[in-house]
């Protein structure tokens, strides 16, 4: 009997144990030995602001330990510039819904999307803009294409990883590679070329820049935001 309780016991205390380290928004001990840093910490959004303002619009709101964006919120992007990094995050859509995410924004065009490429988040089984096959969740928008393994449907949390390393752009959509691709090079232009984007003046072409997160007029939560120098 006391054999049982004690594995019971141990048992516990490992369940306790990998709770304590999954909870949200919160770093694991390993990830801030290894320099992760949270951009969101549930409780408020004071790493962000809006695009070419000092301030956050309150219709971005914390709702169950997510940023939400409410109906005019903006976009937003990190008060910080990063250059190489590692950023990880959760993301949720609306039915119906699209967003983004963006890297090496600047705010030197009219909108954030003047030249920084998107890493889509879009309802894949009801929104029109999915016709195209890099329009879908996971893809660099009108670049490169994400399987279909990353998927998941409208209302699901979705993990995202995105790693910048000396302009080599790697994204993995729920533990699925989507993207590798090193941004100016020769590949990478001819898909340009061939894209929207392929008239944009200085698309792309900083080396660095804000993490971007888009208003397109969609509830869109975002948490579990963390992010490392490299």
């Amino acid at each position: 009997m006391l054999k049982s309780i004690s594995i019971m016991s141990l048992a516990l205390l490992f369940s306790s144990s990998v709770i304590a380290q999954t909870q949200d928004n919160e770093l694991t001990k390993e990830e801030r030995a290894t320099g992760w840093h949270l951009l969101f910490n549930g409780k408020d959004m004071s790493h962000w602001r809006n695009f070419k303002s000092d301030k956050l619009s309150s219709k971005w709101k914390i709702d169950d330990n997510a940023m939400l964006l409410t109906k005019g919120g903006g976009d937003i992007l990190t008060k910080k510039i990063y250059k190489n990094f590692d950023l990880k995050l959760d993301w949720k859509i609306s039915e119906v819904g699209n967003s983004g995410i963006f890297v090496l924004a600047d705010e030197l065009g009219s909108y954030i999307y003047s030249h920084a490429p998107e890493i889509q988040i879009i309802d894949n089984e009801r929104h029109a803009d999915t016709e195209i096959d890099s329009h879908l969740a996971g893809s660099i928008y009108d670049l490169l294409s994400a399987p279909t393994a990353s998927h998941k449907p409208a209302m699901q949390w979705n993990t995202v990883r995105i790693k910048m390393l000396n302009n080599h752009l790697q994204v993995w959509q729920n533990g699925v590679s989507t993207v590798s691709m090193v941004i100016g090079s020769s590949p990478w232009n001819t898909l340009v070329n061939n894209s929207k984007f392929a008239t944009w003046s200085n698309f792309a072409t900083s080396k660095q820049g804000h993490i971007g997160l888009q208003d397109h007029g969609d509830k869109v939560w975002f948490k579990n935001i963390k992010i490392k120098e490299l």
